[in-house]
């Protein structure tokens, strides 16, 4: 068995036992990503599943590599599920809330699972959504409505891209950068540390995610090592502006 072979194989065992051990998991297909959270996030039973990935793992490449989806879908994506599955069985009375009425009011989960809530409940949400923001059929830059408010808010999309990418580049440590809608309907950029999320009530500047991007390590440095800027540059081609414009058209009302 070659390394790669036997890298993969580990990779998919792991993730098979974190399927397992969710119980009733049964993913769903989707031949085109979905814009909001009930298609990103299927939950039954009380239980958030581990949705697939809207296109092969392959898909994706040169930009970002097939061993490093398997990892990063199959191992930290499936480790978040299950960690805020296991947290809510042990505060039951939460299961009938959505992720996002999870995120949104974390002061006022129970002190025992509060943690365990934010992180790994920050972990399937930004994941779950970070899937579909991403395309091999990329079309470069937004269209619509939304191409308007960025050349309103940042002059242009490219002043947009170069602002972004910096945000992405200086976040220190793991966290994300995201465009996102903020309380007064304004587009900002900002980040997040860790897995928090802009919708969390524990965040600094609180806003409907738009557009994200995953800056941890481990979604980059089997290919790119640390150099966190080449994988910013090879990301933007992968953008999928649909989903985005069509988060821009929901968030508007």
């Amino acid at each position: 068995m070659s390394g790669y072979s036997r890298r993969r194989f580990l990779t998919l065992g792991t993730a098979a036992l974190a399927v397992g051990a969710l119980g009733n998991m049964r993913p769903l297909r989707a031949a085109e990503p979905a814009a909001d959270s009930s298609g990103a996030m299927p939950k039954s039973g009380g239980v958030f599943q581990i949705a697939p990935l809207p296109y092969a793992y392959d898909a994706l490449a040169p930009s970002i590599d097939e061993e490093t989806m398997h990892l990063h879908h199959d191992k930290h994506y499936a480790a978040y599920a299950k960690k805020l599955n296991d947290a809510l069985e042990s505060a039951p009375e939460l299961k009938s809330k959505s992720i996002e009425e999870l995120l949104a009011d974390t002061a006022s989960l129970p002190k025992a699972v509060r943690k365990a809530i934010r992180n790994n409940g920050g972990g399937y949400y930004n994941h779950s959504l970070f899937w579909r923001w991403m395309t091999p059929n990329g079309t470069g830059k937004p269209e619509g409505k939304l191409a308007s408010a960025i050349d309103e808010t940042f002059g242009n999309f490219d002043a947009f891209k170069t602002a972004f990418s910096k945000e992405a580049a200086d976040i220190f440590g793991s966290g994300w950068a995201w465009l996102i809608l903020d309380g007064a309907g304004k587009l900002e950029i900002t980040t997040t540390p860790n897995q928090d999320s802009p919708i969390m009530d524990v965040a600094e500047t609180k806003g409907k995610p738009l557009l994200g991007l995953d800056v941890w390590e481990h979604a980059y440095y089997l290919k790119y090592k640390n150099v966190r800027a080449d994988y910013i540059k090879a990301w933007w081609p992968l953008v999928n502006w649909k989903t985005a414009s069509d988060l821009y058209d929901t968030a508007r009302g």
